[in-house]
């Protein structure tokens, strides 16, 4: 049996079971699919401080080998269900938990710590996957350097979406910032900001309908448009764009710990910056938790914090 077991493998798990395991606790790591999270999908990282440039799978490979190599033990499995122990002699101090698998398999632990990220909402258009990283993007402040004098798009129509054409348009040529509908949620004065944006145009009551690619060296293929459909009209143009940010919100996956932690009206865990649940016993620590922001450098943050509070509280 584990002290702490992490339910996840991206950057924020990976992090605690490094905090974990260097705090003297032995530390279990469960994860569905692979380990790194999304950032494995960036080809480039450029904003992790002390780490001038490394891919999302060198920097999450190097995450893993480090926890791995302090004596974390990391598991494949997807988790079903937590449950809560009956007291007995051995856990009368420190009351356990039980992370059931998929495969039916039983974890115990005194302390479970909750990183499951969070995975960004997409389009659903053919190709979107494959060009991920190759012109198509979901975070702004991980890739827009990437783009700089170049004409983008931002795809959404909330805060981020304005936040992201915002930052943007410091950088690129042109950013095109389409909505579907007329009006945006964003907040007004960012929204007035960017009207006043000449390399700004907005393209509203639309949708993008098909991703456009161009051959780079006459073999890797990389966004060169996008096309886009008037819902009043039904008309369809073409821009000329060599990146789409695609900001439509994020889905978290907690549906399964709703019986053990609260969560808030978006599915986030309902947690501040302390990482603790309120639940006893259970914390949490990156994008799936209530925070403004979600970058590497607030998910390794938060999976200290959620490690070293777990520790404290296990004694």
């Amino acid at each position: 049996m584990a002290d702490v077991i992490i339910i996840g493998a991206g950057p924020a798990g990976l992090s605690a079971a490094i905090y974990v395991q260097r705090a003297g606790k032995t530390a279990q790591v469960l994860e569905a699919m692979t380990y790194g999270g999304q950032i494995v999908n960036t080809p480039e990282v450029e904003n992790y401080p002390g780490i001038k440039n490394i891919s999302g799978f060198d920097f999450a490979t190097a995450l893993y080998d480090q926890a791995v190599s302090l004596g974390a033990e990391v598991i494949f499995d997807a988790v079903d269900r937590i449950e809560k122990v009956e007291a007995s002699e051995e856990s009368a101090d420190v009351p356990l938990w039980r992370v059931v698998t998929a495969s039916g398999a039983g974890y115990e632990a005194k302390a479970v710590i909750l990183a499951t990220g969070a995975k960004n909402r997409k389009l659903g258009l053919d190709r979107e996957e494959e060009l991920t990283g190759k012109g198509v993007s979901y975070c702004a402040t991980c890739d827009g350097a990437f783009f700089k004098g170049k004409p983008v798009a931002v795809n959404g129509g909330g805060n981020t979406a304005l936040e992201d054409a915002m930052f943007l348009s410091n950088y690129c040529s042109k950013v095109y910032v389409i909505h579907r509908r007329e009006g945006f949620r964003g907040e007004p004065h960012i929204l007035d900001a960017l009207k006043a944006k000449e390399n700004v145009e907005f393209v509203l009551n639309a949708t993008v309908t098909r991703l456009i690619t161009a051959s780079e060296d006459g073999a890797r293929e990389k966004l060169s448009g996008v096309e886009v459909k008037d819902k009043i009209t039904g008309e369809s143009r073409e821009l000329a764009v060599e990146g789409l940010f695609v900001a439509i919100g994020q889905e978290p996956a907690n549906q399964s710990f709703e019986n053990v932690v609260p969560l808030d009206p978006h599915g986030y865990i309902a947690a501040g910056e302390d990482c603790d649940t309120g639940t006893p016993g259970i914390f949490t620590a990156g994008d799936c938790r209530t925070k403004a922001v979600r970058q590497l450098t607030t998910a390794a943050s938060d999976g200290a914090i959620a490690a070293l509070a777990a520790c404290n509280y296990i004694g």
